[in-house]
């Protein structure tokens, strides 16, 4: 007999299966195994599953587990593929269960899409236990006898107590028996981590007493003799099965394009639709067109006919014009697309490629054939309308989103099997503080001897240790891809899998890498915040001036924009916010958008060292000096430093006669860095530019350079299109800074170090920053007057429902009686009005906070005796309602209350108040960035976090955050003073001694002397 498995569910089952792949297949070999089949529940992991399987010898069949319905019960099947035939009809299976809502299979659907595919009915599983009979069997095996065959496992060698009876049934029926097996786990002792991924699966605790039995302790691989064993009185059963699975041949190949149609009326053309379109979007932007774009335009087409993406580039300009009619912000390009005229004069990007020296072949090379890809990037908040309208548009069978699995890291392993052994707090902190992200469970495990002896203690951490190690890496959810979107000619169940999506649009079964290699087009719809955030600008700005806002009509000049990135002030700017990019800016001083784009390009690990030449050569501190003359037109924009792959581009072009296809070839052959290949692609450009005329030692010289800098070429057409973006939020900050920052604080909602950090830039800027105000505010932050008054959207507590009833309240109260009767008692609740006195939302109402506080239940019971009455005038005219007398709130507690719903101290921070008590000169952090390394300085600050680690010694010390009015800083404790300091706890006001420190030019405060100080109460 051929050792084979006939059911194996992997981990590529969310969890139904822990089998992993790569453990799976050697053992398989080195058993000797024939074949193996999966079962998974859905089609998840199949095509890994072959191509592991086929790569070790083994043959894999592919089948599903299902669960068929019949008279509102469920029975268990096994459906295997036969062939390519049998595996289309098991995607439309998979497809099926996953769009139903009980996710099962009714017996006419199987029946419809059986053909090529053998059914095994799994009869002593539990699912059948009173459908037993030759009635059920029959109408299962209805007109496909011959591919249908009875299943009987016996787990652990155990019979089932119907087995007998079973056998008689098989024999009424006249169908074979076929012996089965499933295989959720490898070995038996893994049988205590399965539980555990169960618990994790479901939900449950392992030490509930009310938790399903799990019925799969003998679910693990066995050897071929224990096989023979549990089977011996039956081995034509394994035989059987052996045949059958031998009988199964469904092979994986990467598929040609299967690209979409763009609908067209009757006689015309595709192309003759583009050119059409193309001319008038150029005729639009340009009065007279120039030959050059004309010539551009011509041979950007002949390329993208001959290479058959004319529809694509329809289908791509139709959903990019839609969101645009729609008021949906899209961004000006994205990647190397935004080199080609044609997608610039369709409208899908905003970057003439001509201006800006941008090359189609970085995008489309012929020589090169890859499916096109135009990324585009929408406001986040409405890209979903645009995948909802391709798939409207094209059909709902022909589009999918596209699937990606969450799998459970390190950490998320550790607490997920955590949770399922109900560990307490305590451990759950002490494994989170010791367990490494950037190393795997076992490797962290390995290295800490601390961890080695807490688990040492407790058999159950033992248990822990173990189901971490076999559960990470495995897929623990499933979601949707952020960006991916498929498109098809057929309908998608052709090709891929389906599942139920979000907003009625499906998604796929398998991921990224499966759905492209099955040649589906892939289009990428990015939801960008920061585009999110440009329109929020646009829509301020709009509603105060009544004139719509052209973002194309920025001017790309504007000093005051300038100023900006050369001061280093980006906070909300996208791209440029690090403190290392400020940096760059500060050094580069960019006067244009070439410099701009160019740092974009420059500042990553690798080309971040030319930065101070690129400042040198800008500024004129230093001569710039080509090896060949030909090379300035090219590299002179860079001051002679090549940054962008369209340069490598045009240098083989210009000095090796390269054809532009070619150039592209020898970009992504450079940057492989394969020595034989690179010396290959050295003699053909040596070649070349000897017939040019250049001398062999220059023409080696170039190459040598273009190879230096090839690793660290990035796409200028990509760094333009986003630079772009940068610069319009940039304009905006300089010019409508008050706009600009009431839109940016409302995107941070959510966040509280961040909102606190530009909250003090604001006040810093002059600009007024108002409280909350029940009568004023709306939910989100908006501009008032010349200041920015805060959204009650920012309070903790404040729900967006229970600010539309406030809004539809709202009137010109003057008490908190008024606005209570207003919003109905059944709104006024001390759960919702509460948060708005802490935060100061009512203080226009001219009581403390205390008071107000003390008068909730007043003002509720005043508005339950207004009520709706037919009198309610009359009463509230005699009614006179007062405050409850609340005593004093202190000026902490106010502040603390403050922190607490918002986030952040609002009215001041307490370190100003500690300073003005203590009556001693000290320094803002603020200013500790333009002292000199070594300064001694001394600070009044809140601890807001602080890690403490052991020396390689083993000797304590510590780093903390420290916060002031002004900003944040880090700061560090070394062992000698920190044993005088260990008990200092976060949240605690200090006064610190300390000295100024550049670390990678990061500003830290190494600690001298510390100690506590307190807010003294008025």
């Amino acid at each position: 007999m051929n050792l084979m498995y006939p059911q194996i569910i992997t981990g590529a089952d969310l969890l139904r299966g822990i089998v992993k792949l790569d453990e799976l297949a050697p053992l398989l070999q080195q058993r000797g195994a024939s074949s193996a089949a999966i079962v998974n529940s859905k089609l998840f992991g199949v095509r890994s599953f072959s191509a592991m399987l086929s790569k070790h010898g083994i043959q894999p069949v592919i089948g599903l587990s299902v669960l068929v319905s019949l008279d509102e019960h469920e029975l268990l099947v096994y459906v295997y593929a036969k062939n390519q035939t049998g595996f289309s009809n098991l995607m439309k299976m998979s497809s099926a269960i996953s769009t139903r809502e009980e996710e099962n299979l009714p017996l006419s659907w199987l029946q419809a899409y059986r053909q090529e595919c053998i059914v095994v009915c799994a009869l002593t599983h539990i699912t059948w236990t009173h459908y037993r009979n030759v009635e059920t069997i029959e109408l299962l095996a209805e007109g496909a006898y011959e591919s249908t065959y009875i299943g009987i496992s016996r787990p652990g060698g155990a019979r089932h107590t119907e087995e007998e009876q079973v056998i008689q049934l098989s024999e009424q029926c006249r169908l074979s028996i076929v012996a089965c097996h499933e295989t959720r786990f490898i070995h038996a002792e893994d049988f205590p981590v399965y539980e555990v991924a169960t618990a994790i699966r479901k939900g449950y605790k392992l030490n509930d007493p009310k938790k399903p039995k799990n019925r799969f302790r003998h679910a693990y691989l066995p050897t071929g003799q224990t096989f023979e064993v549990w089977f011996a009185d039956r081995p034509e059963w394994l035989s059987m099965m052996a045949e059958l699975l031998e009988s199964c041949n469904v092979t994986f190949t990467k598929e040609p394009f299967q690209l979409p149609k763009f609908p067209v009326t009757e006689g015309q053309s595709t192309i003759r639709v583009l050119t059409e379109k193309c001319r008038a979007g150029l005729a639009h932007r340009f009065q007279s067109l120039p030959a050059e774009y004309a010539e551009r335009l011509r041979h950007e087409l002949k390329i993208i006919e001959q290479m058959g993406f004319t529809d694509y580039f329809l289908i791509v300009e139709d959903y990019v014009r839609y969101a645009k009619s729609q008021g949906i912000l899209v961004g000006p390009g994205r990647g190397s697309s935004a080199g080609s005229l044609v997608a610039f004069a369709l409208g899908i990007t905003e970057v003439d490629p001509i201006r800006y020296g941008l090359l189609f072949e970085r995008f489309l090379n012929p020589e090169r054939v890859t499916m096109p890809d135009i990324d585009i990037d929408f406001a986040d908040n409405r890209r979903s309308e645009v995948v909802n309208y391709v798939a409207d548009t094209y059909g709902k069978q022909y589009v999918a989103q596209i699937i990606t699995f969450g799998t459970l890291s390190t950490k998320a392993v550790a607490r997920n099997v955590a949770r399922a052994l109900d560990f307490s707090p305590e451990e759950v902190r002490f494994m989170s503080s010791e367990l490494s992200s950037s190393q795997s469970f076992s490797e962290t495990i390995r290295q800490s001897k601390k961890l080695q002896n807490w688990i040492a203690v407790d058999p159950k951490r033992a248990l822990w240790q173990q189901a971490a190690e076999r559960l990470e890496d495995l897929p623990r959810n499933a979601s949707t891809h952020a960006a991916g979107v498929v498109l098809a000619a057929k309908p998608l169940v052709n090709y891929v899998p389906l599942q139920i999506g979000t907003d009625e649009v499906f998604l796929t079964q398998w991921a990224m890498k499966d759905v492209e290699e099955v040649g589906l087009l892939k289009m990428d719809f990015l939801g960008l915040r920061n585009l999110t955030l440009l329109d929020r600008i646009r829509s301020m700005i709009e509603y105060r001036t009544k004139q719509p806002i052209h973002f194309e009509s920025i001017p790309l000049d504007d000093s005051t924009t300038y100023q900006l990135f050369k001061t280093g002030d980006m906070s909300g700017i996208f791209q440029f916010e690090s403190p290392g990019m400020r940096r760059a800016l500060q050094t580069i001083q960019p006067d244009n958008l070439k410099d701009l784009y160019s740092v974009n390009a420059l500042y990553r690990p690798g080309p971040m060292e030319f930065i101070p030449l690129y400042s040198r050569r800008k500024n004129g501190q230093e001569p710039i000096h080509y090896d060949i003359p030909e090379l300035q037109p090219i590299v002179e924009e860079t001051f002679g430093i090549i940054i962008y792959q369209e340069q490598i581009m045009k240098i083989a072009v210009e000095i090796a006669g390269f054809t532009m296809a070619e150039a592209d070839l020898l970009r992504r052959a450079i940057s492989k860095k394969n020595q034989q290949v690179l010396e290959q692609e050295r003699q053909h450009f040596i070649a070349g530019a000897i017939k040019k005329g250049f001398e062999q030692n220059k023409a080696n010289n170039v190459y040598n350079l273009i190879v230096k800098f090839a690793d660290y070429g990035f796409p200028k057409s990509h760094a333009v299109a986003y630079t772009l973006i940068s610069y319009r939020l940039a304009f905006f900050k300089a010019n409508e800074p008050t706009i600009f920052y009431a839109a940016y604080l409302s995107s941070l909602t959510g966040s509280k170090e961040k909102t606190t950090e530009l909250i003090r830039e604001i006040k810093a800027k002059g600009i007024a920053v108002y409280p909350p105000s029940v009568k004023s505010s709306r939910y989100s932050h908006t501009v008032e007057g010349n200041g920015i008054r805060l959204g009650l959207g920012l309070i903790k507590g404040v729900t967006f429902s229970f600010y539309q009833q406030l809004a539809t309240a709202r009137d010109d109260w003057s008490s908190m009686f008024e606005m209570a009767v207003s919003l109905g008692a059944e709104n006024f609740t001390e759960k919702s009005i509460v948060p708005l006195i802490k935060a100061g939302a009512l203080d226009e109402f001219e009581e403390k906070r205390s008071v107000l506080l003390a008068s909730i239940d007043a003002a509720h019971s005043h508005a339950l005796y207004i009520g709706d009455d037919t009198f309610s005038d009359q009463f509230q005219f005699n009614s006179r309602p007062k405050y409850t007398p609340g005593g004093s709130m202190d000026q902490m507690t106010m502040l603390n209350f403050e922190r607490d719903v918002l986030g952040f101290y609002l009215s001041e921070h307490p370190v100003e108040e500690i300073k003005r008590q203590l009556k001693e000169p000290f320094q803002q952090i603020s200013t500790l960035n333009h002292m000199r390394q070594g300064t001694k300085v001394q600070c009044i600050g809140l601890i807001l976090s602080s890690k403490r680690i052991r020396t390689k010694k083993g000797e304590a010390m510590a780093f903390f955050t420290l916060q002031d009015e002004t900003q944040e800083i880090s700061c560090t404790v070394f062992p000698k003073q920190y044993v005088q300091f260990s008990k200092i706890k976060e949240q605690e006001f200090v006064h610190v001694t300390g000295s100024v420190e550049f670390r990678n030019q990061t500003l830290q405060l190494i600690i001298d002397q510390m100690k506590v100080v307190s807010l003294q109460n008025k």
